[in-house]
């Protein structure tokens, strides 16, 4: 282990997809060492505790858990003094009205919705990097947002006509915990759509992009892959002065100076093999004379879509420089 690690990261539930990834990640970061905390019963880790957080001296946890668990560990860390980035979907909302209606169980930690910070470094790293406590996107979404939010703040799209976003994600994507749906029998050789408009992540997309619910569709679907996810979007212009050209220069101000957002050409979109294993988002479109417009967004679900950017996040937090480790 380097000498110069010398701040200390907790992460529960390091035995799922994502907790796992997160210790890959911090395996190759110079400064953060990953520290196992194990909130089941475990001999490799340590214990869940406020003894352990104190003795431990952790600087940060990373909560690679459910709501449910989320909503029960952060405040105890938060109280404690660690600062927090949680994956799960606990309090990506402000309200617990929203929270409910989308996730069909009731909140826990209502006075934690204020104060998270929504972790999307391209639009809010600003309001990131003060934050004690940052709540982690979800992976459809982040790819969703990237997307489609310049093209919002524009008015490139013709809102009236809608948005549709057919979204395609690997079988991790639904984590490690055993379930026939997500059985090796039922997932290869076979394609399916799933939370058809009533998808929990709908109102992260509402919330980022500016979109309405009346004027987004989106729908989930399964593929027989180990990981990523490719996001096809179709739209119409709302005027012809938004030409190819026009759309690109748009992205490409959008994400000027933003390491991890490759814009492709007018024509040109990108696939998945590109994205693996990285923390990349890519993004291409194309568009027909008569305004007719699709845009693809590619991102890996493990790494942008949840422990990539959960350690951009640590990183703003920490003090350190963004990419490291990534």
């Amino acid at each position: 282990m380097s000498s110069t690690k010398s701040l200390r990261a907790g992460i529960v539930g390091f035995r799922g997809y994502s907790g796992a990834e997160l210790v890959q990640i911090l395996h190759r970061h110079r400064h953060v060492e990953a520290v196992p905390l194990e909130h089941r019963t475990g001999a490799d880790a340590l214990p869940l505790s406020a003894d352990t957080i104190a003795r431990e001296k952790l600087d940060v946890v990373l909560l690679a858990t459910p709501p449910e668990a989320s909503m029960e560990l952060a405040p105890t860390f938060l109280a404690g003094g660690a600062k927090v980035v949680d994956l799960s979907g606990a309090f990506r909302f402000k309200s617990v009205a929203d929270y409910t209606r989308w996730y069909k169980e009731p909140h826990h930690a209502e006075s934690l919705l204020a104060e998270a910070a929504y972790g999307l470094p391209e639009f809010y790293r600003n309001t990131i990097r003060p934050a004690r406590f940052v709540s982690n996107p979800g992976c459809y979404p982040t790819a969703a947002n990237l997307a489609l939010r310049p093209l919002v703040q524009a008015g490139a799209i013709d809102l009236q006509a809608g948005v549709i976003c057919d979204a395609k994600s690997g079988v991790s994507g639904a984590g490690r915990k055993a379930s026939l749906k997500t059985s090796f029998c039922e997932v290869t050789e076979n394609f399916s759509a799933y939370s058809l408009l009533d998808h929990r992540h709908v109102p992260e997309v509402l919330q980022n992009s500016g979109l309405l619910e009346s004027q987004f569709s989106f729908t989930a679907q399964l593929i027989p892959i180990d990981r990523g996810i490719l996001e096809t979007i179709y739209f119409r212009r709302s005027t012809p002065d938004f030409t190819p050209d026009h759309l690109y220069q748009l992205y490409k101000d959008a994400y000027a100076g933003e390491r991890f957002i490759r814009i492709h050409a007018p024509g040109k979109v990108p696939d998945l093999h590109a994205v693996r294993r990285s923390n990349y988002c890519d993004i291409g479109f194309s568009q027909q004379p008569d305004g007719r417009t699709v845009v693809v967004a590619a991102i890996d679900n493990l790494v942008k879509g949840a422990a990539g950017q959960a350690i951009q996040n640590m990183n703003l937090i920490l003090g350190l420089e963004e990419a490291e480790g990534l």
